[in-house]
């Protein structure tokens, strides 16, 4: 099946479907074993946007809807998603996020694997009628570009290890990014200028 066509089966009725059944962050990280809920809490709290990335969230006028598909055990999970986080708490009423587990929603995860496989995470990205707007994961450039050089170089990273704080810092420029994009989709809408009058 062509990328195309998967794209066509993500419409309006479905993502909105999914995203009603979605978890909000803090209830789907709860759903996690203690080990990986630490480790959840442990990344997230060293998280901050700086002042510039938070009036930009705060500027937005129109809804962005973030579906997730997400492994409260995956490693990359938690060293990205907190980020989406980040956003929704700095414009709660315009970024709006959802978080389900791939292993439970396997008839969505099917029809956006990358690279042949069910990856996590994996971000979809729809506007407030719940159109699809684009499709993100399972890691951002920067974070490839990171593990790239860890892992084919001379270096190995070993499990457990911490993240780079310029790692961390790229990582989540890449994220807002694809959320900034997501709504100037929104906002040079035809649709949604007509309907919002603007």
């Amino acid at each position: 099946m062509t990328i195309t066509k998967r794209l066509d089966m993500l419409t309006a009725d479905l993502i909105r479907t999914k995203f009603d059944q979605g978890l909000d962050y803090d209830a789907y990280v709860a759903t996690g074993k203690p080990e990986d809920q630490q480790a959840w809490r442990t990344f997230a709290a060293g998280l901050a946007l700086t002042p510039e990335q938070q009036a930009l969230i705060a500027g937005f006028v129109r809804t962005v809807n973030i579906l997730v598909i997400s492994g409260t055990w995956c490693g990359d999970c938690v060293k990205q998603v907190p980020f989406l986080r980040l956003f929704e708490i700095a414009n709660p009423a315009k970024v709006r996020l959802r978080l389900l587990d791939r292993d439970e929603h396997m008839d969505l995860a099917s029809q956006v694997t990358i690279c042949g496989g069910t990856r996590v995470p994996v971000v979809i990205f729809a506007n407030e009628d719940f159109d699809f707007l684009a499709l993100e994961g399972d890691r951002t450039l920067s974070r490839y570009r990171a593990l790239a050089a860890r892992q084919l170089g001379a270096a190995c990273e070993l499990p457990g290890s911490s993240t780079d704080a310029d790692e961390v810092s790229q990582t989540l420029s890449d994220w807002l990014d694809a959320l900034e994009r997501a709504h100037l989709i929104c906002r040079l809408s035809t649709k949604l200028r007509e309907r919002h009058g603007d």
